[in-house]
């Protein structure tokens, strides 16, 4: 079993370093500064999210960030996956299934009562496998943004 360990302060240059790979490979542009103050915060304890290392504590193969809102519709706490990265070089081993299996579980004897996340449209393969994990696509929904 991949282990999933809640990133703290002392894993702070860990996880910029695995943020910064995963933007730089999905062409997210934020600068160091603005990747640090948002992490930083979810390190530090803030009840709006948490960061998971994937795999040893202090050598990671990944991470997935999940943040906490507030759902009427679904009766209380729900999660978003915010960002999932797992390095190429042990990627189709299982082991983001095995994650995304384990990780809504844990959540869910918290008191989660849903788990959402965001996919390509072009993502056939990643709906395959979330669906098999149990996700639904709600097609009458679509995520929306405004920055500020």
């Amino acid at each position: 079993m991949t282990a999933l360990n809640i990133a703290r302060t002392d894993d702070l240059d860990r996880v910029l370093r695995l943020v910064a790979d995963h933007h730089a490979e999905s062409g997210v542009e934020q600068n160091p500064e603005a990747r640090r103050a948002a992490i930083l915060p979810l390190l530090e304890g803030s009840p709006h999210g948490v960061i998971y290392l994937i795999g040893p504590a202090r050598a990671p193969i990944g991470y997935v960030a999940v943040s906490f809102g507030w759902s009427i519709e679904f009766g209380g706490m729900e999660g978003v996956i915010d960002e999932f990265y797992i390095r190429p070089g042990v990627r189709g081993r299982g082991i983001g299934t095995e994650v995304m299996h384990t990780l809504p579980r844990g959540l869910a004897k918290a008191g989660l009562k849903a788990m959402h996340l965001e996919i390509g449209r072009d993502s056939a393969g990643a709906r395959r496998v979330y669906e098999k994990l149990g996700f639904q696509a709600r097609e009458a929904n679509g995520l929306m943004t405004r920055r500020f």
